[in-house]
């Protein structure tokens, strides 16, 4: 707690926090520019902010993308505030603890593109067979993901309510067990658009790890609606698989879009 309002103490910090709630997932050179600041200046500040888990930085090829990270200030509410609008904030809060998860967003008008980000206690390895193995996908997602993981191979969404229906297809792009998967994401495999990618990423830290999904290339801002929804759900479903040995008691895609 002390990193956090550490990090928040300084306007030029909250300035920073200000220009990534304005449009998330910024590199460093286009949070500098406006502002007229130094890239070093900046650095150590949106390192600061790290420390603090207000933001989070992904990496794309040499870049670093720039994401707002609610969650911290959110607790700080439901300590100090929540006791003062308690029906409000402990709906907000169920949502946060039965998930235990954040989604950031960024999108563009050619090109919407969604970042999810969650930290589960599990090896590397644990979580790379959750997203690999078909008899777990079918445990929490509903949907056995079936391929042998190659690069090159074919993979496949069958459903796993005994029709053996398959709602994506796709091909697998790279395979680093157990730290990264890039799949194409296909729900119509005879469109002539380009399929979307969805990026796993798995960076194992002592006893926990943080798994970031990237799903970009999407058609249009429907499909980015939908994937905003499904994908924290489905994650929360794995975490919760991985950290207790069962799947959440009810399916989190079944409940109703949260109201703010």
């Amino acid at each position: 707690m002390d990193a956090l309002f550490k990090a928040l103490a300084d306007p030029t910090r909250r300035l920073l926090l200000d220009r990534l709630r304005e449009r998330n997932g910024q590199t460093l050179r286009e949070l500098c520019e406006p502002l007229g600041m130094a890239r070093q200046s900046a650095t150590q500040h949106l390192d600061v902010l790290a420390q603090a888990n207000l933001v989070s930085v992904v990496r794309r090829g040499r870049e670093r993308l720039h994401y707002l990270n609610p969650v911290p200030i959110q607790e700080v509410a439901e300590r100090w505030i929540s006791v003062f609008d308690a029906p409000r904030l402990q709906a907000i809060s169920a949502i946060k603890n039965q998930a235990e998860e954040y989604a950031m967003t960024n999108e563009t008008a050619a090109v919407p593109t969604y970042v999810y980000v969650t930290y589960i206690r599990a090896s590397a390895e644990q979580v790379w067979q959750a997203l690999t193995d078909a008899d777990l996908t079918a445990r929490y997602w509903g949907h056995a993901n079936v391929s042998d993981w190659q690069p090159g191979s074919p993979w496949e969404h069958r459903r796993a309510d005994g029709s053996g229906a398959i709602d994506v297809t796709g091909k697998v792009l790279v395979a680093e067990p157990p730290t990264k998967l890039v799949i194409t994401f296909e729900e119509s495999p005879d469109s002539s658009r380009e399929p979307s990618v969805v990026t796993f990423e798995v960076e194992p830290h002592q006893d926990i790890v943080r798994l970031t999904v990237h799903h970009e290339n999407l058609p249009n801002l429907e499909m980015h609606a939908g994937i905003s929804l499904g994908w924290p759900a489905v994650i929360a479903n794995l975490k919760s698989l991985l950290e207790t040995g069962d799947t959440l008691p009810q399916s989190p895609w079944e409940m109703a879009p949260a109201h703010t």
